[in-house]
Order: structure tokens, then sequence, then C-alpha cells
């Protein structure tokens, strides 16, 4: 169970805390740290607002080790870095840590006392039980905020989790609307929702492809399904028509079934809501058919992976991808070569996303003098941060302000690349 401080707000606070509450558990931290012996303070790089520019040098290494006098902080993530899914987890695992390292190398201080942060991993493995076991895991961890989950279908459960605990829960993957709906303060993300993707992808078809007769299929997750009704309700708004929507899994493979029903429709295009590891080989399958319908997928499938994934039929495949492409972004190019530096491969999809969520984390940490989860949950509702992706600040429900940019993508030479960006 989570211990909560209300009434502590400085880091010699938390530090008094930790000491008084050794009768208890010798080791138990306050909320969001790991308190020590305070010291001089180290630099702090200025993070009031905007992510500073930071030398390829400091993040080629890994974070240092801790200071003997600097206060440990936790900031958690979670999410599926072992299964289908564990390659765009592990990038949003990266962009967090690459963020942490960045920070800790630069030197951070908080009420004048040195704070050393550290990344407390769960692997949720895009299952909804381990969602909420991690984030459990988390809240006991005593993290300061969490960055995740990947999965709608895993986030949504999770967040009352965090709810209950006062921990703030900033996703950079999430796009299921429901998510920020449901009542609760904690909850924030720092990507469009699908209320904004599926109408994109929708008006794509219509007025670019000139589709007439559209099919639409989804993997019966909170995110495909999600993601393929706001499509659907798009087209149809927009004068277009869908002639069959079809139902499959997040784990199927063999959609020969599917596809020759789809084939006799004789389609101008199909939309397929679910992940990479799925749409790839539907995309493929379905060339493997003859039908020369445009694959349409959402943010899932717009992976570096997908070009892999889809085969030969990957330049028939167009999909959304979430914010503005890294490739166009002011900084992206010297944050994918931070990030390649680091980690030894590209960017994959969501990494800049958790980097930013980061950044917005201990900004918000600043401002509210405080590394007690609740007051900086409190400063996170109050964001306007100028980050990698964007200027970020929060609506009520905790949803990007302006609803975020989308870009679309095809493959070309078995690579991303930008057919348009489109802004709120």
């Amino acid at each position: 169970m989570r211990m909560k401080f209300g009434f502590a707000v400085t880091i010699a606070a938390a530090v008094a805390m930790a000491t008084a509450c050794g009768k208890k558990s010798d080791n138990e931290p306050a909320a969001g740290a790991s308190a020590v012996p305070e010291a001089s303070a180290a630099a702090s790089a200025s993070l009031a607002g905007s992510a500073p520019a930071v030398p390829a040098s400091v993040a080629a290494a890994s974070a240092p080790a801790p200071a003997s006098n600097a206060t440990v902080v936790k900031i958690g993530h979670v999410a599926p870095v072992s299964g289908p899914l564990a390659h765009l987890g592990q990038d949003n695992e990266n962009g967090a840590r690459l963020a942490i390292e960045e920070i800790s190398a630069q030197g951070l201080t908080i009420d004048g006392h040195a704070i050393h942060l550290e990344l407390d991993t769960q692997d949720d493995a895009a299952d909804p039980k381990k969602g909420i076991a991690a984030a459990q895991q988390l809240v006991a961890d005593h993290v300061v905020a969490v960055v995740g989950h990947l999965n709608s279908g895993v986030s949504i459960p999770a967040s009352k989790i965090y709810s209950d605990a006062d921990v703030a829960q900033i996703s950079g993957a999430t796009t299921n609307p429901a998510f920020t709906q449901q009542g609760y303060k904690t909850t924030f993300r720092v990507v469009p929702t699908d209320a904004r993707q599926g109408p994109v992808l929708a008006t794509y078809a219509l007025k670019t492809l000139h589709a007439r007769k559209i099919v639409v299929v989804d993997d019966a997750t909170l995110y495909g399904r999600g993601l393929a009704n706001e499509f659907a309700k798009a087209v149809v708004a927009g004068g277009g028509h869908i002639t069959g929507h079809e139902v499959t899994s997040e784990k199927s493979r063999d959609f020969k079934a599917i596809l020759n029903k789809i084939k006799r429709t004789q389609p101008d295009a199909v939309m397929f809501g679910g992940m990479d590891v799925t749409g790839g080989p539907f995309a493929e399958q379905a060339a493997a058919l003859g039908i020369k319908a445009k694959i349409l997928g959402g943010d899932g499938m717009c992976s570096t992976d997908m070009a892999t994934l889809a085969g030969n039929a990957a330049p028939n495949v167009v999909c959304s991808e979430l914010g503005v492409d890294v490739s166009k972004l002011d900084k992206g190019g010297d944050f994918a070569q931070r990030y390649a530096a680091r980690f030894h491969v590209p960017v994959e999809s969501y990494a800049q996303f958790t980097y930013d969520a980061v950044y917005v984390i201990v900004d918000a940490m600043k401002r509210a003098n405080s590394i007690e989860a609740p007051k900086v949950l409190a400063a996170i509702a109050s964001t306007d941060f100028n980050g990698l992706t964007g200027h970020i600040a929060f609506d009520d429900k905790g949803d990007l302000k302006g609803g975020g940019a989308i870009t679309l993508i095809d493959f070309k030479d078995n690579k991303k690349n930008v057919i348009d960006v489109i802004t709120p």
C-alpha cells in the first residue's frame, strides 16, 4: 500500500519523514523519492517551460551513478517489453530512459537539493491483468509519476490504480478517447486521440483516394475497434460508404477467410484497426490475393518495422502517425542521432513522446518545488511546456489542447515516407 504524505512538500521534509518512518521500515522512502542526507546542489539545466539542448556526448552515455548525498527520485515507466509488441514497448522505454539520463547527467536540483532520477521500469506484456499488477508495483515503489502505458486496453484499466494513489499517469501512446473520459484527475497524454486520427484517415480515403466503397476491419481491442469506429463515423459523415465491417483478433496472423470475403466486394480502400504485427501480414496477404485497395491504418501500424512486416505490400500501406514525424521536428534530427547513439537502433514510433513526458514530469517537479506525487500531479495539470514534439498543455480532461498534429505516412524503399502533416 502506498503511503501518502499530504504535508511534505520539500526535499528537506521528505528526508526528515524518511528518517522518521524508520521504525516502520528501515528502507521506506517518501512518495517519489529515496531520501538520503542532503548536500550542496548540483548545477541544473533550466527546465522551466522547455527541454534543453543536449550534447550528443551527454546523451550517448548511460546515466551516472547517484552521488552519495543525492536524493533518488523514481519515475515509473510501463509498456510491453516482452511479447509481439516488445519493439514498440522498448521504443517507449528508450525514449523515457534517454530523457532521464540527460537530466541526471546535466544535474537537477529542487528546493536547493541534489536530485538523481531513476527510471523504474515494468513490463505489462500488452496484457490488462499484467498492466494492473505493474501499476500496483509502481505505486508500491513510490514513484513520483508514471509514463505509460502503450495499449489503450491496458492503460485504461490500469489508470484506476494511479487515480486511487494520486499518481500522475502520462501516456505517450494511448489514443482511445475513453482514457481521459473516466473522470480521473491523474490521466494525461501527450499524443492526439483517435477522435482526431480517425477523421484524418477518413478524409484521406475520401478526398485523396476518392474511395467510395470502404471496408473496415478491427482487431477487437479497445485501440483497434475504437480507431476503426472513429474512422467509420467520419467516412459516413463525409459522404462515403462502409460496405462491410469485419472483426479479427490481435493474435491472428492468417486473414485469408476475411480477405476472400473482402475481395468479393471490390473495395477502393480497407481500413485496418490494429497494430503492425497484425496489420503487416494483413496487407501482405491482401496483395497476394490480388486485392488492389489501399490498406489504411493508424499509429499502431506506423512503425519502422511495418516495411518488413508487410513485405512487398508495404508500398500499398498508408498509415497515420501521431504528432509530427521525428524527421520533420525542429530538433528531431538531433534527437534521432542521440537515440541511435545510445540504443543502437532507430526511433520506432513513440520514443519522442515518452521523452517529452519525462521532461513534463520534471518541469512539474520544479514548478511544484516538490518531489511529492500529489504536488507534482497538481503541477502537471497546469503544464505549459515547449518540448521536442511541440507545445504541451492539457485541457481539463488531460488531453492535448488543440488536439495535436497527425502525419500521414507511406513506405518507400523499406522506409517511412511523409505524405502530409495535418495540423489542428
